[in-house]
């Protein structure tokens, strides 16, 4: 009892350092998701790994199943590209603005919405004080898909709350889990 005791109340001290996840609109037509962690590296290191993406992001949310088959190419017109077996391949996003250590974003549709008429923009953003730096992911998501968008917008927020924290964890550990 004593250990579950513990183990809750440093949860709950170091929860402010987890990711902040908010659904900030979910309608039929569309929605937008944020998340915000701040990361012990400057921005500079933070880049490199967002851009390092087969290294961090969470395979089970891949076509291939491997990590490792994920690319970003960090300019405008780049890809946001995935490797598949036997010479296939998958753009998830491509990358519409791009600035070093301040921003990367990108246009188009995460996972199912692909093959939908839905299509969003998605900016991480980065601002560093101190030496931390303050990672804010927000996707803006519209267009038509039959049943609506709106059911995807918890979704998608649980991915990217996930993928932000592995984030977070790769840059200060070296490890995405």
């Amino acid at each position: 009892m004593i250990v579950k005791r513990t183990a809750l109340i440093l949860a709950l001290l170091l929860a402010p350092a987890a990711a902040q996840a908010e659904v900030l609109d979910a309608q039929p037509n569309g929605f937008a998701v944020r998340q915000s962690v701040v990361v012990t590296a400057p921005a500079k290191r933070v880049y490199a790994a967002l851009v390092d993406i087969g290294k961090w992001w969470n395979a089970e949310h891949s076509h291939s199943g491997k990590g490792s088959n994920l690319s970003v190419q960090p300019r405008a017109g780049g890809c946001w590209c995935e490797k598949l077996a036997g010479g296939g391949s998958v753009e998830h996003m491509r990358v519409i603005f791009a600035d070093p250590g301040k921003l990367l974003r990108f246009e188009g549709g995460l996972g199912p919405m692909q093959e939908t008429g839905a299509r969003g923009s998605l900016t991480w953003a980065l601002e560093e004080k101190e030496g931390r730096t303050t990672v804010t992911w927000t996707y803006d998501v519209g267009g038509h898909r039959t049943g609506g968008l709106g059911g995807f917008a918890a979704p998608v927020d649980g991915v990217l709350t996930e993928a932000i924290g592995r984030l977070k964890t790769y840059v200060e550990t070296g490890k995405p889990s």
